[in-house]
């Protein structure tokens, strides 16, 4: 692979370990894929901060990085934590897990990486058409390339980093528009009416299609929420990272394989995925991280309705929507909810916290729950969600 001389000096060392290192991720990353060169990015999002998720394992390399006077280069932001520590819930953790995760955010934070703790970073800033990013975090990455239209491989949480470090990504994958093509075409013909059967929709879609990258036709609509599920859900099951939706404009592309979809799909895939729950111990919305819409609507649901006492509603979203949203936060607050930012259900301590068995309107989340936190999940929809969560 091509390096400018600058980036050669970085590759010998020149300006220091850190930097050094994080090269020689980037150009091996970049030979074993075909890259030729390197090409600047406009931020970087990094997973890996969930103690839960990384364990000790990291930290000696991250610490070492600091101390190598290593920086990000361009806007670097990172994945939720396993904590928010502002709400008293978290307390219940055991004392070591609750440093360990305080000193992983304090590493990233002095390397010069902003502690958003969200899955969500383009609700923070907003992302241009065309942007070439370097992220990590996989409904992060279908939801840049597919709605934001920029151009992002999906990282792992080393190669952000370096690419934080370094400023660049190589140019291979999702950055180069001939690996953008459609490569099969989806028409759903079943009937999808909440942001759950989307979610579905998504891991049947992911399963099934593996990395290719589908144009999405049929009985589907664009609303954000909906479209943010189904991405999330098929960047779970499936290596997808991209899609495109609505009629086909470009009649230059063509692809050879065509599936369809039908309620008979969709509801084998709820059965895979929900299990039968007798009493939820915890009602979950925020995965992906709620928007600042989202936080509103739950808000109505719950206004003037208190929460069940044998239950606890957590609605995950970054800090910085739940700054934006300060007057529906108080409702849901009022109502007996929390809102909870830096973390959610799929990377924290359930277990710990009392959580046995949960109801969710993610995919994602009933997906990894089981998997991560060996505890029940049923999936509805949100309205669904709420409607269990409040007294009768």
């Amino acid at each position: 692979m091509y390096l400018s001389k600058e980036e050669e000096r970085i590759y010998d060392g020149e300006l220091g370990w850190a930097y050094e290192v994080s090269m020689k991720i980037l150009v091996k990353l970049g030979d074993l894929y075909g890259a030729r060169r390197l090409i600047p990015v406009e931020s970087a999002h990094i997973s890996g901060v969930s103690y839960k998720t990384i364990g000790d394992a990291p930290i000696e390399f991250l610490e070492a990085l600091v101390e190598s006077n290593g920086r990000a280069r361009v806007k670097a932001t990172t994945n939720p934590s396993g904590i928010d520590y502002e709400e008293p819930t978290f307390r219940l953790l055991p004392k070591h897990i609750i440093e360990k995760q305080k000193r992983i955010i304090e590493i990233y934070e002095s390397l010069g990486i902003e502690s958003s703790l969200t899955c969500t970073p383009y609700y923070i800033e907003p992302v241009q058409s065309g942007d070439h990013l370097s992220w990590a975090e996989s409904s992060a990455v279908i939801y840049a390339n597919s709605l934001l239209k920029a151009w992002t491989n999906r990282e792992g949480g080393p190669s952000a980093l370096a690419s934080a470090l370094i400023g660049k990504t190589p140019d291979y994958g999702l950055h180069q528009p001939e690996n953008r093509r459609i490569s099969a075409i989806v028409k759903v013909e079943a009937d999808l009416l909440s942001e759950t059967d989307y979610g579905l929709l998504g891991m049947h879609l992911g399963k099934v299609l593996g990395d290719k990258i589908p144009l999405i036709q049929g009985k589907i609509i664009g609303e954000e929420l909906f479209l943010k599920q189904m991405g999330a859900a098929m960047a779970t099951s499936g290596m997808v990272p991209m899609f495109y939706f609505g009629d086909l404009k470009d009649a230059s592309q063509r692809a050879d394989e065509a599936i369809s979809v039908d309620n008979k799909d969709i509801s084998r895939t709820y059965e895979e995925l929900s299990s039968a729950l007798e009493k939820p111990d915890l009602i979950f919305i925020g995965c992906p991280h709620c928007s600042l819409e989202e936080i509103k609507h739950i808000s109505n649901l719950l206004y003037g309705k208190k929460i069940r006492s044998d239950v606890k509603l957590w609605v995950c979203t970054s800090r910085f929507i739940r700054s934006k949203a300060a007057e529906y936060v108080e409702i849901i607050k009022s109502s007996g909810g929390c809102v909870i930012s830096d973390t959610c259900a799929v990377v924290t301590w359930l277990k710990n916290l009392g959580v046995e068995n949960l109801i969710t309107n993610s995919a994602k989340t009933a997906y990894y729950a089981p998997l991560m936190s060996n505890v029940k999940a049923m999936l509805l929809p949100m309205k669904k969600c709420i409607e269990i969560a409040i007294q009768k």
